[in-house]
């Protein structure tokens, strides 16, 4: 029985179960018995619609036999109502149908070629090269234009293209003996109607927006710097005989002061000295003498009670300097007529007090690294050389020697 039941389940997996079919039937209850008779069904033909409408009366019935009931015949759908021209506004699809229209597609005409006789060959080549001649003719024609009956051929523009940025090669740092002969000579070759001055430029590592870092000084040049300086002193009485017997140009008080207020931004003097005394009365003139570097300062040796030596240094060649918003001294140190050995001295002494207002926050393992970045020196019209730190070192070495002797 096992043996049955797992061949009974397998066939029902066979691709083709038709063809197990007598076997089971073979193996079935009523495998013995006969099968039944089947009887054959007739059915009445259909009977078809009257070509006219006729009424329900005149319809034919149908037959007790038919097990088909009479088709229905389609109702006739009542007339669309009509709207008004107002009416339609308000009635959504209550216009007519309108039937999709379908237009031919167009296709443009493409020219016929009409291929030449073949006895013509030659002529037709002639033809078409002597049209071809024409044409180009014609282009050169319109290329050209007239201007007063002459004929000028247009210029043919090229196409704009991209010039790469050529960068200028760097300079590279020379000695400090070399950059005043190279200053001197330029200054030679173009002779100027006035005498140029010998300015440094100095690039320092420091942060001009912080107070901590402010940079600046004043120094008095062992050889001057070669021009005449107009000194004014606000003081009064003895103070005011002093700066007069030491030189100075301008001396006064508080008329001094109503004279620079009241004359429109006009001075006739280069520096100013002024007693401490003064210098509440000196905010009347602030805004004048700020903006152009003239303000008396303590920290500048120009506020004292010694006026006669502030009076005669200022006059000897002292030289104020100050760090600008780009981090950068500039200061005028001597005349292009000075000596060599004159003006690295100058230039001696102005870098020893740049490392003297050396901000006490920037520590760095020497003197001038981190501080002194680029040290350049010019003429006033003339190109600038760039310097190298151990020659500026030693001329300052040799300034301390020379002050100490």
């Amino acid at each position: 029985m096992a043996h049955l039941r797992l061949l009974l389940s397998r066939s029902r997996c066979h691709p083709d179960p038709h063809r197990l079919l007598p076997l089971f039937r073979f193996f079935s209850d009523s495998s013995t018995s006969a099968p039944p008779p089947i009887k054959p069904v007739s059915y009445a033909p259909k009977p078809q619609a009257p070509p006219e409408e006729t009424s329900a009366a005149e319809a034919p019935s149908a037959s007790p036999d038919s097990q088909f009931p009479p088709p229905r015949r389609p109702q006739q759908q009542p007339p669309p109502p009509q709207f008004t021209r107002q009416e339609m506004r308000f009635v959504k699809d209550a216009g007519p149908a309108i039937a999709p229209v379908s237009y031919p597609s167009r296709v443009v005409p493409l020219p016929d070629d009409h291929p030449a006789d073949e006895g013509a060959g030659e002529g037709a080549v002639e033809e078409g090269l002597r049209g071809e001649g024409e044409r180009i003719e014609m282009e050169v024609a319109r290329a050209r234009r007239s201007i007063f009956g002459v004929q000028v051929e247009e210029e043919t523009v090229p196409y704009p293209t991209l010039i790469p940025v050529v960068k200028r090669p760097q300079k590279v740092a020379i000695d400090l003996v070399d950059a005043l002969r190279e200053i001197k000579s330029s200054a030679n070759e173009k002779k100027r109607n006035f005498t140029e001055t010998v300015e440094a430029h100095v690039m320092l590592g420091v942060d001009p927006r912080r107070g901590d870092q402010m940079v600046r000084g004043a120094i008095t040049l062992p050889h001057g710097t070669g021009k005449t300086v107009r000194v004014a002193v606000f003081a009064e009485g003895p103070a005011a005989e002093e700066a007069k017997a030491a030189g100075a140009d301008v001396v006064g008080g508080d008329e001094l002061i109503e004279e620079i207020r009241k004359g429109g931004g006009k001075l006739s003097f280069d520096k100013c000295i002024a007693t401490p005394m003064f210098m509440p009365r000196l905010s009347k003139v602030a805004r004048i003498l700020g903006p152009r570097g003239l303000m008396p300062n303590p920290k500048l040796g120009s506020v004292t009670n010694d006026v006669s030596g502030a009076v005669k240094a200022a006059k000897s060649g002292r030289v104020d300097f100050k760090i600008d918003k780009t981090a950068i001294v500039h200061v005028g140190l001597g005349k292009v007529n000075f000596s060599e050995e004159s003006l690295r001295e100058n230039i001696g002494a102005f870098v020893n007090a740049l490392l003297l207002a050396k901000p006490v926050g920037l520590k760095k393992t020497s003197k001038y690294v981190g501080y002194v970045k680029k040290f350049t020196l010019s003429s006033t019209m003339g190109p600038g050389f760039p310097v190298t730190i151990p020659s500026l070192s030693a001329a300052a070495d040799h300034y301390n020697k020379v002050q100490v002797s």
